[in-house]
C-alpha cells in the first residue's frame, strides 16, 4: 500500500502530462487555438477549477457517510486493549479514536493495530489487563487534518509519518477519521475524473 501511495504522489502530474503529450503528438494543431486564444484565461480557469488536487477531506467523509464503519468508532482510556481490538475486528477497522470517560467529544488519543502488535504482543503483555490509555498515541502527539485539508496533502502526511489512519479535527472537536485506503480511493477517483475532463476538453466539451 505504501508503495502504491508513493507512486500516486510522484506520478500524478506525470499522468496528466502524458495524456496531454499524447494528444499533442496525435494532432499538433489541436492545442494551438487554446494557446493563442483570447479566451485562454477563461479556459485555464475552468480547467483549474476542476483540476487535480481539488478533493478535500470533507469530500472523503461525505462519501463515507455518517454511518460508515470507522467514522465514529471510539473507545475510552479505561477500556481494556482486548475490548478495543475486539471492536476493531468486529467493525473491520484498523484504529479507534480514544476519549476520556464522559467526554466523548474530546479526543484523548488513538489506538491502532500497530499499537497492539508493538506494545502488547511483542512485549508479552496481557491485552485484558492493560488499559487503552497505557498504549495509545496521546492527543498531543497525534497528526491530524481538517475538513479543508486537500486529499493529496493528507496522503503526504500519512506516507511521510508512516501512519495509516488520521483523525479529522474541526475547532478542536473530532468529526471523523480517514484511512490510507480512503485517501487512495479518493485520489484514484480524482485522477480518473481528471482524465475524463481532459478528454472532454480536447473534444470541445469546455
Amino acid at each position: 500500500m505504501q508503495r502504491a501511495v508513493r507512486s500516486l504522489l510522484s506520478n500524478g502530474n506525470a499522468v496528466k502530462t502524458a495524456v496531454l503529450e499524447r494528444f499533442r503528438v496525435a494532432n499538433p494543431m489541436m492545442f494551438r487555438p487554446v494557446v493563442f486564444s483570447r479566451f485562454q484565461s477563461v479556459s485555464s480557469a475552468r480547467m483549474e477549477e476542476h483540476g487535480f488536487e481539488s478533493t478535500r477531506i470533507a469530500d472523503v467523509l461525505k462519501a463515507k457517510g455518517k454511518g460508515a464503519d470507522g467514522s465514529w468508532l471510539w473507545c475510552t482510556t479505561n477500556d481494556s486493549v482486548y475490548d478495543a481490538v475486539k471492536s476493531m475486528t468486529q467493525h473491520n477497522v484498523g484504529a479507534l479514536v480514544v476519549v476520556k470517560p464522559g467526554e466523548e467529544n474530546s479526543i484523548a488519543g488513538i489506538i491502532t493495530e500497530r499499537d497492539y502488535l508493538r506494545k502488547i504482543i511483542v512485549q508479552g503483555r496481557s491485552s485484558k489487563s492493560t488499559k487503552v490509555g497505557d498504549i495509545m498515541t496521546e492527543e498531543n502527539k497525534l497528526i491530524t487534518v481538517t475538513p479543508d485539508t486537500k486529499v493529496l496533502c493528507a496522503m503526504q502526511l500519512m506516507t511521510d509519518n508512516r501512519i495509516r489512519h488520521i483523525p479529522v479535527i474541526d475547532d478542536k472537536a473530532m468529526i471523523g477519521m480517514v484511512s490510507i485506503g480512503d485517501v487512495v480511493r479518493a485520489v484514484v477517483s480524482e485522477h480518473r475524473e481528471e482524465l475524463d475532463r481532459l478528454n472532454a476538453y480536447i473534444q470541445g466539451g469546455y
